[in-house]
């Protein structure tokens, strides 16, 4: 599993290194993979658990459904596999880090089955929203649980 946040700094050639607990959650055969989010602006990635989740999603959509040609070009097509050398460094795609103004410090985030690279100011302004949205999530979820027992027991 990918969890926690550290923030490191690109190296001239895009470099960073992850933390290695990252590293250990695939062998280095399997490798890590990204692509450009499509939830955010930032990048995703993962190692083999979530391709695979990605490719179960994917082959269940009809062929030419145009949601399955969106998740196929972004997945599939823009995958980029990174592998990382001794010191643990792993170059990030020079595309993907223009795409999302990747230039100096950037903040990996651990989300369980995948992790996401952003800037580290896009990610403050990211977090903090996400923040919001999981108390008032929460706070809707609770009521509508406390108003599913009260239901139950009458």
């Amino acid at each position: 599993m990918f969890l926690g946040t550290i923030e490191r700094q690109l190296d001239s050639k895009r470099r960073i290194v992850l933390p290695a607990e990252f590293r250990a959650s695939v062998g280095p055969l399997e490798g890590l993979f990204c692509f450009s989010g499509f939830e955010f602006d930032c990048l995703e990635g993962g190692g083999p658990d979530l391709l695979k989740r990605y490719d179960t999603l994917i082959d269940e959509l009809p062929f030419g459904d145009p949601l399955r040609t969106a998740l196929e070009t972004n997945v599939r097509g823009g995958f980029a596999r990174l592998s990382w050398d001794p010191a643990g460094r792993v170059t990030l795609p020079e595309p993907l880090c223009d795409q999302f103004g990747l230039t100096d410090w950037v903040s990996v985030v651990g989300l369980g089955e995948r992790f996401q690279i952003w800037s580290k100011a896009a990610y403050a302004a990211h977090r903090e929203g996400q923040r919001l949205a999981a108390r008032d999530g929460l706070a809707a979820l609770r009521l509508s649980q406390r108003g599913a027992r009260l239901a139950a027991n009458s």
